[in-house]
């Protein structure tokens, strides 16, 4: 399983992955000439893509959506009310989501998330005795759903915000308290908790995602993820953070 993520933040977000046999993006949150000129800097071209996993409507998950289904033609995995609503019409090739699903030998199952969206999912992929857990956009992870979250071998999980600066911030009240709601987003405490409950001997890596501009930064997301991390007793460095701009390759 090789993982690369073209880009995570509140501008864009979509994630590469090359099982081998096929190959998946998680959400198109850039134009397809952005996820066209990204994916060439791993050497791939776009019509490669067998399968695209969207994760909600959001236009920083969805925003190339149309034009990239029309022109690489893949696989939709998607929700009917995520579908009608940018889509207007049934797309010849969609799948709709299911708690668990196999695509050519390689398992998928949702991880329902919370957010302010018409439906809001994360996945679970698993192939080959590897795992990713993939989950943004969410103002918490359901108690019911870290049992089958733990020790996989790669994480990338939203670490939104800082919470102080969050308060102290630009943002107006209303926006601050969307975003600290249930339907909101991961601060990094709350982020490095879950981690902190997930993580094992099996975890390779962990990627810190859906960084705010604003309200955070690759430092602060770090320190608070370590400092928790510790406080628990987990001996765990080889977290990194995405963003926006630069394309990272996890393994």
């Amino acid at each position: 399983m090789k993982i690369t993520i073209l880009g995570s933040g509140s501008k864009g977000n979509s994630t590469f992955i090359d099982l081998g046999n096929k190959k998946i993006l998680i959400d198109v949150g850039f134009s397809y000439k952005q996820i066209k000129e990204k994916l060439s800097k791993i050497n791939i071209d776009p019509k490669e893509i067998d399968a695209l996993l969207i994760t909600h409507d959001h236009s920083d998950h969805t925003y190339g959506l149309k034009v990239f289904l029309k022109e690489v033609k893949p696989d939709l995995f998607i929700t009917p009310e995520v579908e009608e609503s940018i889509l207007k019409t049934k797309y010849e090739k969609s799948n709709y989501l299911t708690d668990e699903m196999y695509y050519y030998g390689t398992m998928i199952k949702i991880i329902p998330t919370s957010h302010d969206a018409l439906t809001s999912n994360g996945y679970l992929i698993e192939n080959n005795n590897e795992s990713l857990v993939y989950i943004t956009d969410t103002g918490y992870i359901n108690q019911r759903h870290l049992e089958y979250l733990k020790d996989k071998t790669y994480y990338i999980l939203e670490s939104n915000h800082d919470t102080e600066r969050l308060i102290k911030g630009p943002y107006p009240e209303y926006l601050q308290r969307r975003i600290l709601s249930d339907k909101g987003h991961l601060s990094n405490e709350l982020c490095a908790g879950y981690l902190s409950r997930v993580i094992g001997p099996n975890t390779k890596k962990v990627v810190l995602a859906h960084l705010s501009e604003t309200n955070n930064t690759e430092e602060l997301a770090l320190n608070a993820n370590f400092k928790v991390l510790k406080e628990n007793g987990i001996d765990f460095t080889n977290i990194e953070c995405a963003s926006e701009e630069k394309v990272l390759t996890i393994w």
